[in-house]
């Protein structure tokens, strides 16, 4: 019987019937356990995880690959080179994507909209609906401040209906300020099936996204898509 800190009779033994359905000793399970909270805090405070990833593989410690959060697919060399070759990123704004984002603005009831980009440590904003807003430096912001990244990340529509209730996305400075917190948006991805950002909008109540929000939404994007991946 193992005896954790902090830990009842009752845990100890959740613990080891968790392990043995994993196929793991108590102390792998465990040290598995810890080194994803570990990759997850880092992540979530924009710390490079490298060295600890490199540590973690020489200790012989397998991670989830889930706990390495959307950084994993963002930093994808590929798509990085998809996001670059768009050339957008710093680029001045255009009548056409101020269009998409005030369609969407205004097909969703949503007083914010955008077509943002996610690049490894930002996020830049071609467009922002109500945002008048012309240089480049005032259109990105951190990506810790990026619910997008999480869109871009699955390569699927992201539908929250209120952020603040969402186990990851509840930490979200943009969150905890309140300046997101229900968000619907859909990645925009090239022929190479890589996301390089998204259509979204936003509001700072919850709200119920509905299918139909979802696919006025993703036809929207098809127009962002098709002009951006054209040029």
């Amino acid at each position: 019987m193992i005896s954790l800190p902090g830990f009842d009779a009752w845990l100890n033994h959740v613990v080891e019937e968790q392990a043995k359905n994993a196929g793991q000793s108590i102390d792998a399970y465990v040290a598995q356990a810890v080194a994803s909270r570990l990759i997850a805090d880092v992540t979530r405070s924009q710390q490079d995880s490298a060295d600890l990833l490199a540590h973690l593989s020489e200790a012989h410690i397998n991670v989830d690959e889930q706990s390495l959060g959307p950084q994993s697919v963002v930093a994808d060399p590929e798509r990085l080179e998809a996001l670059y070759a768009t050339g957008l990123l710093d680029a001045p704004r255009e009548k056409i994507y101020d269009r998409i984002t005030d369609m969407a603005a205004t097909a969703l009831a949503a007083p914010n909209a955008a077509i943002s980009l996610v690049d490894i440590d930002r996020q830049f904003f071609v467009s922002m609906h109500g945002s008048s807003a012309e240089a480049p430096e005032d259109r990105q912001t951190g990506i810790d401040r990026s619910v997008c990244q999480y869109a871009v990340a699955s390569g699927q529509p992201l539908v929250i209906p209120d952020a603040r209730e969402d186990p990851v996305l509840k930490y979200n400075p943009a969150v905890t300020d309140g300046t997101v917190v229900s968000y619907l948006g859909i990645p925009l991805i090239d022929s190479g099936d890589h996301a390089v950002g998204t259509l979204c909008v936003w509001d700072t109540n919850p709200r119920q996204w509905t299918s139909g929000h979802v696919t006025t939404l993703r036809d929207l994007a098809q127009l962002a898509t098709d002009r951006m991946f054209a040029r």
